[in-house]
């Protein structure tokens, strides 16, 4: 199948999903993630009508941009290094893995040399995982607290990545601690955050289940990636 009919296919897999979970299937958003992948590619998947998409590295993103024609929507999916603030905050609609708030800091100064409010997503190691960036789940109250200092950010939700297993009860186990950190983070500060972007190709039938609303998708829509070309 094409990159759309793989989408297409998606798209009724989660609204069944969801129907069964009792959710709206309309507050589920997919995120074509089309890291590695063409430029070709993305253009074919917006003139087939997919407009949000998710890249993990700035530069890439950038490259990709530039040659890009039509409308869409971009998003970080990838882990933000400050050094690249200032790229990220021009090109970027939403940015998924703030993890630091140095990193926070210096994307709000640069949002605001631009006169734009950021939209950002608090990245969340609920897995334990060295290999994985993301705060403590812990520490989620005081980063987002410490954010709300920032007058040039608007955090939207929190983000992770499911453990890399294929036991079904981790991974549920996982999206679980991130929707009740929402909960608590919203009760705490009395906030009334929406996101929760969870879930890839592997795993994203748990994360519809467990409440996610952003769904980060690449080889199931795009194809099996091959890296080092």
């Amino acid at each position: 199948m094409g990159i759309f009919e793989n989408y297409r296919e998606i798209c009724e897999d989660v609204e069944h999903i969801s129907v069964s979970a009792g959710r709206n299937p309309g507050s589920v958003k997919i995120v074509a993630i089309s890291k590695t992948f063409p430029v070709m590619a993305v253009q074919d998947a917006i003139d087939n009508g997919i407009l949000l998409f998710g890249e993990n590295k700035v530069q890439e993103a950038k490259q990709k941009i530039a040659l890009l024609k039509g409308e869409f929507a971009m998003h970080l999916v990838g882990h933000l290094q400050s050094n690249k603030a200032k790229d990220a905050v021009k090109i970027f609609d939403l940015i998924h893995s703030i993890d630091k708030f140095s990193t926070a800091f210096k994307t709000d100064e640069e949002a605001k040399k631009i006169s734009k409010i950021q939209k950002i997503l608090v990245q969340v190691n609920t897995s334990g995982e060295e290999t994985k960036s993301g705060i403590a789940p812990e520490e989620t109250i005081k980063i987002c607290r410490d954010i709300l200092s920032l007058k040039n950010l608007e955090i939207l939700g929190l983000m992770t990545i499911g453990p890399l297993t294929e036991d079904a009860d981790s991974i549920r186990t996982s999206f679980k601690m991130l929707k009740n950190l929402l909960k608590e983070t919203n009760a705490e500060l009395g906030l009334d955050m929406k996101e929760l972007s969870m879930g890839m190709s592997s795993d994203y039938r748990i994360a519809v289940e467990e409440g996610a609303t952003m769904l980060r998708i690449g080889s199931a829509i795009f194809g099996q990636r091959t890296y080092g070309e």
